[in-house]
């Protein structure tokens, strides 16, 4: 059995995370961490009866991976003991995930105290890196709006079919990407019926996207990206529109994207069938609503071939393949399992 520690489990990444791995075949829960004194089932009442006791940090003991799911700047205090004690680390949050020091410590406001760990981290999407991951003992889970982002645009820019210095990108998510803190824009009188674009320009994902875009670009890619959010809980939809170099169909496209994915179990192309004659189309695109819970990652485009706009939607649950489920899926790889293991559910319907 692994021996897992989640340091951090009073938030919703924590408690996803907990969920996960309390159903996980070859996991041990070995602690999960809180500053407060109360029960699991103040902060998680999907959790209550399951028999999970909250520590405090300061009582941590020594296991085999520990799951991160803290505010920025905690992790990279802490990762130098941990490795020392034979401990892996995947970290739910920033602290790992960009490789341009400079560039990190401006849009996160503090200097970073072990940028020797940065450049060995991996960056945890398996689509993508499996095999470093498989290696690493360091994971940069990626941000909920990136991992959207970089699924759904990696076969276009890997192919080089689209100006990468044109991707316009709309990233609407629910409001558990906000935190468990209570904040005014979250506030149900706020957010309901309401829609609330925040951080609309410069946004610190933008440079995740970029980072791990250009790596599969001879040319430099610029994401312009404005995320939204919407009055739902949980889940991601990016709307992400590029502009193809060559004349494209979307029949080719669709080759494209199956072939990248065709041996990957969590990313689904979506292709439900037009109806020619309805003038109000919606079946051949993704919902979010059908991976609320799951590590899945739905993918769906069209083609404007007038104008040569191709509009991509790719969707995830931000706690999902866009958090917890995805660092699952991480750990799997790391200690040699089958990759789902524990990870093998459907999103619920209806939600």
């Amino acid at each position: 059995m692994i021996e897992v520690g989640i340091y951090g489990a009073s938030g919703y990444m924590g408690g996803e995370a907990l969920r996960v791995l309390s159903e996980h075949p070859e996991v041990k829960i070995a602690w999960a961490t809180s500053r407060g004194e109360q029960p699991i089932e103040f902060f998680h009442r999907n959790l209550y009866g399951s028999g999970i006791k909250l520590i405090s940090p300061e009582n941590i003991t020594p296991c085999d991976v520990i799951f991160f799911a803290v505010p920025t700047g905690i992790p990279m205090t802490m990762v130098h003991d941990l490795l020392s004690q034979g401990a892996r680390i995947i970290d739910l949050g920033a602290d790992f995930r960009l490789k341009d020091q400079k560039q990190w410590e401006r849009k996160y406001g503090q200097p970073h105290a072990c940028w020797d760990i940065v450049e060995e981290a991996v960056y945890g999407i398996p689509e993508l890196h499996r095999d470093q991951i498989k290696e690493a003992e360091v994971i940069a889970n990626p941000g909920c709006y990136s991992s959207a982002v970089i699924l759904g645009l990696t076969p276009l820019v890997k192919a080089g079919l689209i100006d990468t210095g044109k991707i316009i990108v709309d990233g609407m998510s629910g409001t558990t990407g906000a935190g468990a803190e209570l904040d005014i824009t979250t506030h149900h009188p706020e957010i309901a019926n309401n829609l609330v674009p925040y951080n609309v320009v410069d946004h610190r994902h933008s440079y995740e996207m970029e980072q791990e875009l250009g790596n599969l670009s001879e040319l430099p890619v610029t994401i312009h990206f404005t995320p939204v959010y919407v009055p739902i809980t949980r889940g991601i939809l990016a709307c992400c529109h590029c502009f193809s170099i060559r004349k494209i169909s979307r029949a080719e496209i669709l080759d494209i994207y199956r072939s990248f994915y065709k041996d990957e179990q969590f990313i689904k192309i979506f292709d439900m069938p037009k109806e020619p004659e309805s003038s109000w189309q919606y079946l051949p695109y993704p919902w979010v609503s059908a991976v609320s819970g799951t590590n899945y990652c739905h993918i769906g485009f069209d083609i404007d071939e007038r104008r040569g706009r191709l509009v991509v939607f790719s969707v995830l649950d931000s706690v999902g393949k866009g958090g917890a489920h995805a660092g699952v899926q991480n750990m799997n790889l790391m200690f040699g399992l089958r990759e789902s293991t524990g990870l093998n559910r459907w999103g619920l319907h209806p939600y």
